[in-house]
């Protein structure tokens, strides 16, 4: 990734996330993929509900995910994503998770979704307003989820 802050969501690993051996379940990981974009996409347009009031969804066509350590119980998990591929009717994000404090990669993923006419479940090309939202991205964005105490400056603590 760049050296430009990412747009980065936080969140902390529930007990039942994780499997027998102790560690996040690697299904889990399609859910935390999801959970970020969908906080990305609301950073971007404000509500997901303005793309569906413009007869406007998007639709995973394909999800792909590689693990390079464990997360376990409790850890706060950062997803940092940013914009990849924007085609005519389709678009890729790429996520990278840390585990926050240490800044370990634990995984990375790449997401693309189609855009579709809702009324016709049919793809359609992206918007020029929603392209330009997400080549511009949310550069230096930060939502948590993970309960961790921010002090006044942004940083947490």
């Amino acid at each position: 990734m760049s050296s430009e802050q990412p747009f980065r969501f936080r969140f902390r690993v529930r007990y039942g996330e994780c499997d027998a051996q102790g560690v996040v379940f690697n299904a889990r990981y399609a859910d935390y993929v999801d959970i970020a974009i969908n906080e990305y996409i609301r950073t971007l347009f404000g509500d997901y509900q303005r793309l569906l009031d413009q007869d406007l969804d998007i639709q995973v066509v394909s999800l792909t995910v590689n693990w390079k350590a464990p997360a376990q119980f409790d850890d706060v998990l950062e997803a940092r994503i940013r914009a990849g591929r924007i085609g005519n009717t389709s678009f890729t994000l790429h996520l990278e998770f840390y585990r926050y404090g240490d800044d370990k990669f634990i995984a990375d993923a790449d997401i693309t979704d189609v855009m579709i006419r809702s009324s016709k479940m049919e793809k359609t090309p992206i918007p020029d307003n929603i392209r330009a939202r997400l080549e511009a991205g949310a550069p230096g964005v930060l939502i948590s989820h993970a309960g961790e105490h921010i002090v006044a400056s942004g940083q947490a603590s």
